[in-house]
């Protein structure tokens, strides 16, 4: 009878640790799911990345991000600055940017103010810039941006596909589809290799992946059929050159804006 109860005991005790070690289990569960909740509202910056890439990343126009996070013109942004990425609707979210003090030296990238409109106020500065990057691409037409044949379309839905992939060899030229202005360089998005980023308008980029040198920098203003990359697999399994075009930030296809045949 002794043994019996002596087992009895022993079975319970280990019945009741075991529920205080398996229950203590669920407490990060939640914590994750939270931490990935809150990470869906916002991004860290991280160095090399642009205000433009940031919303090329998430599909948001570049123009709302800024508003968002009282980011103005030339749209300067440092590392482990965080971005929100939702308007919550705060009229204090100018302010609050404004108060963060963050160093000179921690700066990720920046976009060059030019000398024309240095004495301008802010708003003229943005109309000014934005009529001269039209004239400059005047009239507004695509062109392609490489001679390969498309091997990928562009499609939404369920199987989206935001670009057209096009074939070629590795080193062959790729040219902007347009005049306009360099916003990001680099290989900081994943999935796309080595990419640029043409800023056209105040509404429409372009953006070319895969490449194996970008031959323009950051800031740098290209004419429509300028040489600016060539071809390469970077960030994919074989040599091709993928091609976006965004409108306000959505994806667009690209062979409805581009010349048929």
């Amino acid at each position: 009878m002794l043994k019996l109860l002596t087992k009895s005991s022993v079975f319970i005790s280990v019945l009741l640790l075991a529920g205080c070690f398996g229950g203590g289990n669920y407490a990060p569960v939640v914590e994750r799911q939270e931490r990935v909740s809150v990470a869906s509202d916002s991004h860290k910056v991280a160095r090399g990345d642009t205000l433009y890439s940031i919303a090329w990343r998430y599909n948001l126009d570049f123009k709302g991000l800024a508003r968002t996070n009282g980011i103005k013109a030339p749209y300067t942004i440092y590392p482990n600055q965080l971005i929100r990425l939702k308007d919550s609707g705060s009229g204090n979210t100018q302010a609050k940017t404004k108060s963060r003090s963050v160093t000179p030296s921690a700066k990720a990238k920046t976009t060059k103010k030019t000398a024309s409109s240095t004495k301008t106020q802010s708003t003229a500065k943005s109309v000014s810039s934005t009529v001269a990057l039209n004239r400059s691409s005047y009239p507004f037409r695509w062109k392609w941006p490489a001679k390969g044949k498309v091997i990928r379309r562009y499609t939404s839905g369920s199987a989206v596909h935001k670009g057209i992939d096009l074939k070629g060899k590795l080193g062959e030229p790729v040219h902007a589809a347009n005049s306009g202005k360099v916003v990001y360089a680099g290989s900081g998005l994943v999935g796309y290799g080595n990419l640029l980023i043409i800023k056209h308008n105040e509404q429409y980029l372009s953006a070319y992946g895969h490449n194996s040198r970008l031959l323009v920098k950051e800031g740098e203003l290209v004419k429509v059929g300028q040489k600016i990359a060539e071809f390469g697999d970077t960030g994919t399994d074989k040599v091709k050159l993928h091609f976006e075009i965004r409108r306000d930030g959505k994806p667009v296809n690209p062979l409805g804006l581009l010349p048929k045949g």
